[in-house]
């Protein structure tokens, strides 16, 4: 089985991430995506980080309702900061029959030399690589490495935090069932 792993804070995720997903899961190249939520990224600051148990409830809502995705805690259990090629070797151990397919933004590309161990995860790993806005890169020639065409959406989840701060609307950057927890629970206030 083909696994899309689409590692994220997802703080607080939203439709750019589920369109994004979407893409990935009808590209053919995976059978399901697993939304692998990082309790911490060791390359951005944590000091707005909502708990990781409250985000991974954030994500399961959000995906509540299609079989493609899944919602994962592997990170949780591993040491901190996460690392990629940590979970990897980890999930690679446990699922020996699954391949696994690390997503990422155009951003993150360029940057994929700074990850830690980067030489064995651009040989070992396949890659897929999404558009975002204001970011352009080189096709990679790698035969790991698959660009998606997926649309881009001028939305983050830095965005969606400013906006609840200055008590602006986030209707429609997220799942309904996602906002409506987020405003009962008084989250990024």
């Amino acid at each position: 089985m083909n696994i899309g792993l689409y590692f994220g804070s997802f703080n607080p995720i939203h439709i750019g991430h589920l369109l994004i997903a979407s893409y990935v899961a009808d590209s053919n190249i995976v059978d399901k995506v697993w939304f692998v939520v990082s309790p911490q990224n060791p390359l951005k600051p944590s000091h707005s980080l909502l708990n990781e148990y409250d985000r991974l409830n954030l994500v399961n809502l959000a995906i509540e309702n299609d079989n493609r995705f899944k919602a994962v805690d592997i990170e949780f259990r591993l040491p901190k900061p996460s690392y990629t090629i940590d979970t990897l070797e980890y999930l690679t151990e446990k699922y020996p029959s699954y391949h696994f397919y690390i997503i990422i933004g155009g951003d993150s590309y360029l940057n994929l030399p700074k990850w830690k161990n980067y030489d064995i995860l651009s040989t070992r790993y396949h890659f897929i690589i999404y558009n975002r806005p204001n970011i352009h890169f080189p096709f990679p020639e790698q035969p790991n490495f698959h660009v998606l065409d997926a649309p881009l959406l001028q939305i983050s989840s830095t965005e969606i935090r400013q906006r609840i701060k200055d008590k602006k609307s986030i209707m429609y950057m997220m799942p309904e069932n996602v906002r409506i927890e987020m405003e009962r629970n008084g989250y990024y206030k």
